[in-house]
């Protein structure tokens, strides 16, 4: 007779039907399973113990001087300027300067950009020859030369500069992080390109042209704090040369410092400029040797001015483009594809495991709707999730950081926000990794396919991505596989000024932070959905 079990769920009381009193019994049945809970506590020890191992397996030499001894470690902690909006910067670049005081403006036509770089090698400037001696001819895509107001000389200072660029037209860049575009192509004695800057107090307005008649507005920008005397003029800079030879698996790096050298004539200044006279000085890096020094200067003949330099004026990224040995804070998170596999075999186990000793006909016999069934151990499975990986993130980040610095990395600083926000948001990647395995769990409905099949899933391209793959083809596994929601871990945004290689292994994902976590959401309740329904439709 089956009368009972049908008039039991027929006439339930409202405390059973109630959806509270379900999540109770499904955190009852995880916690009375002890294997279960020490699953989950192994992964939360396996993403610190292979985080922090990550953190510390990279220690940086380095020699201050050709009578000094070799250091290591954190004694090799280079000095990195910190720009207007509290972001790691570097600011190396030849400036030849006038003091500026109160509202002006200055206006240049750009001529020609030439430049130079060396491979495998750092190049110094030799007295009695010119810039670049011995470097092999060639502009670097960034190469950029034109016209800038900044605060002051001192790095990291704000800034708004227009100018000419080797492959991207021309720009106006602003406190390093900005960039806007303006007209396209490259500058050569055909074509030349007019720039123009001009102050209202804090305001700074942009424009070019290409015939010096007809000018367009590229953009107008607040620096906020800037001084009543600012420092502007000309300046070059060239950030270095970088090619990779892609291979499976990897790719070969070449590197080396570059120059770039721009001609200038037809200056025209207007406002109070009392020096009457040009300054050049080499900026930041340029001058105290930690960038490679490929020489710089200028040299005037009547209204023409040659401005030659080496360095970058931009935010610091990780990865080989960087100018600084320098590390990001989820790089201490990288053990927790270790974790989570433990996490994913526990969220599984916690549905097949029903299945298997046919548990799973006495659940669904007090609770008839099986997809409230599914829902509460979904959410019992995410919250443990959660707990685990926001424990594991945050003493994975809190040893693991500390670490690197000693070590003799610079870690990319990153506002209390963001860091929030990758902690919790690793915590968040998790859980929603374990509510995908009890979905497929509820789709399979055994273990060993379960478990492979979202280790397969979730686990296995990021491990493709950040150790096999050529970049190109592990940015495409990294969009289009749950494992994009690993980019929730990214602090340090994409900037498209910088030349580098972005790369999973370096702590980048070829998508924002959000959308990377939106796309481990569509898998996840796509599995959901078709688990509810499969359920509803098959026997117990």
């Amino acid at each position: 007779m089956t009368a009972p079990v049908t008039d039991r769920a027929a006439v339930s009381t409202p405390e059973r039907a109630s959806f509270g009193p379900l999540l109770r019994a499904e955190w009852t049945k995880f916690r009375s399973v002890r294997g279960w809970v020490i699953g989950m506590i192994v992964g939360v020890f396996l993403a610190i113990l292979v985080g922090v191992f990550a953190a510390g397996n990279a220690s940086i030499g380095c020699n201050l001087g050709p009578n000094s001894p070799q250091l290591s470690g954190k004694a090799c902690l280079p000095y990195v300027p910190i720009g207007p909006g509290g972001e790691a910067v570097t600011d190396s670049f030849y400036f030849v300067r006038q003091p500026l005081a109160g509202n002006g403006s200055i206006t240049v036509r750009v001529t020609s950009l030439t430049g130079k770089y060396s491979v495998g090698g750092v190049v110094r400037a030799i007295p009695g020859q010119s810039p670049g001696a011995g470097m092999t001819p060639g502009l670097v895509p960034w190469a950029k030369a034109g016209i800038i107001i900044k605060a002051s000389t001192r790095q990291g200072s704000a800034y708004a500069a227009m100018m000419v660029t080797g492959a991207h037209g021309v720009r106006m860049q602003w406190n390093y992080t900005h960039d806007t575009a303006g007209l396209a192509g490259a500058v050569t004695t055909g074509a030349p390109r007019w720039l123009r800057l001009i102050r209202s107090g804090s305001t700074i307005s942009g424009y070019d042209s290409a015939d010096g008649r007809h000018w367009t507005l590229v953009g107008t920008v607040q620096l906020s704090g800037l001084p009543s005397t600012v420092q502007a003029g000309l300046f070059a800079a060239s950030p270095q040369y970088l090619k990779i030879i892609p291979f499976f698996g990897g790719g070969n790096i070449r590197s080396g410092p570059s120059l770039a050298t721009a001609v200038f004539a037809d200056t025209s200044l207007h406002g109070n400029w009392p020096a009457a006279k040009w300054t050049g000085t080499p900026i930041g890096n340029a001058k105290n040797g930690s960038y490679p020094d490929a020489g710089g200067g200028f040299r005037q003949a009547g209204s023409q001015l040659t401005v030659s330099g080496s360095g970058d004026i931009a935010p610091v990224v990780p990865g080989p483009g960087s100018s600084v040995p320098s590390s990001v804070i989820e790089q201490s998170l990288a053990g927790l594809f270790a974790g989570l596999i433990a996490i994913i075999v526990v969220a599984a186990l916690f549905v097949t495991s029903e299945y298997r000793r046919g548990l799973i006909r006495v659940t669904f016999a007090a609770t008839p709707d099986r997809g409230r069934v599914l829902a509460a151990k979904a959410t019992i499975a995410a919250l443990v999730a959660f707990a685990a990986g926001l424990v594991a993130a945050i003493v994975c980040v809190a040893v693991g950081v500390p670490r690197q610095r000693n070590e003799g990395l610079y870690i990319l600083p990153v506002s209390a926000l963001t860091e929030a926000r990758v902690l919790v948001g690793t915590a968040v990647m998790v859980a929603l990794a374990a509510v995908f395995a009890v979905a497929v769990g509820a789709i399979f409905r055994r273990s060993a396919a379960a478990v492979t099949a979202v280790i397969v899933a979730v686990v296995l391209p990021f491990l493709l991505a950040v150790t096999v793959l050529p970049n190109a083809a592990a940015n495409w596994v990294l969009r289009l596989t749950p494992a994009a929601g690993f980019a929730i871990e990214q602090s340090v945004p994409h900037y498209s000024q910088v030349s580098t290689v972005y790369s999973a292994a370096g702590g980048q994902y070829p998508l924002s932070p959000l959308t990377g976590l939106g796309v481990l959401c569509a898998y996840t309740a796509a599995a959901l959905m078709l688990a509810a329904w499969l359920l509803r439709r098959r026997d117990a």
